[in-house]
């Protein structure tokens, strides 16, 4: 069976990406299960980059695995694109999800719901080996709300309303989450070569 390492530490995040490829052969493990204890900096301009940084220096650090790596976040249309790159530190600390969301909700204060469009954005970069690089980014777009709805999920998810499903993204189930999110798409993107990995090994 071949190793998929998640260059990661965000429990629900590899928690996610498991439940999604778990109809592969594969074995996903997350950075402290592979016993690498790392803190890659991420200073691209953009989500494929920052996925790329990640995914290039763990796979140094590896032998014989596959190496995933995601970068993912809010864009805000009014915002020009933030919190975009800087999502999770948005506020200043690293991956405090309430300051994240209250910064927001302050920020949007007094818009329209027309004004609070915005779009979850998750690219992925899969380095299979030197040869074999394959990114792909996903998109889902929503209307960003004034409070906070719902209590599955992370990080913007409270505030991320889908009209096409009349609920945010924290008040949907993993399974419908799991199958419209942006982190969803971008990895449905991965499929075909998947799909040839099967075939290979």
């Amino acid at each position: 069976m071949k190793k998929l390492i998640v260059a990661s530490n965000n429990v629900k995040k590899i928690k996610e990406i498991k439940e999604i490829l778990s109809k592969y052969p594969i074995e996903i493990v997350s950075l402290k299960e592979a016993g690498i204890n790392v803190d890659v900096e991420e200073n691209g301009e953009t989500f494929i980059e920052n996925a790329y940084i990640k995914a290039n220096e763990i796979y140094k650090m590896v032998d014989n695995a596959m190496v995933l790596a995601d970068d993912s976040g809010l864009m805000v249309d009014c915002l020009g694109g933030a919190p975009g790159v800087y999502s999770a530190r948005f506020a200043g600390e690293h991956g405090n999800d309430k300051k994240n969301n209250e910064k927001l909700i302050g920020l949007l204060q007094g818009k329209k719901t027309e004004e609070r469009k915005g779009k979850f954005v998750c690219a992925i970069v899969l380095i299979i080996d030197s040869n074999n690089v394959i990114k792909v980014q996903g998109e889902v777009e929503g209307i960003i709300l004034e409070e906070e709805k719902g209590e599955n999920g992370f990080g913007y998810d409270p505030l991320f309303y889908v009209p096409e499903h009349k609920v945010t993204f924290a008040e949907m189930d993993a399974v419908l989450k799991n199958s419209i999110s942006h982190r969803a798409k971008a990895l449905k993107k991965l499929e075909g070569r998947m799909k040839e990995l099967m075939m290979e090994g």
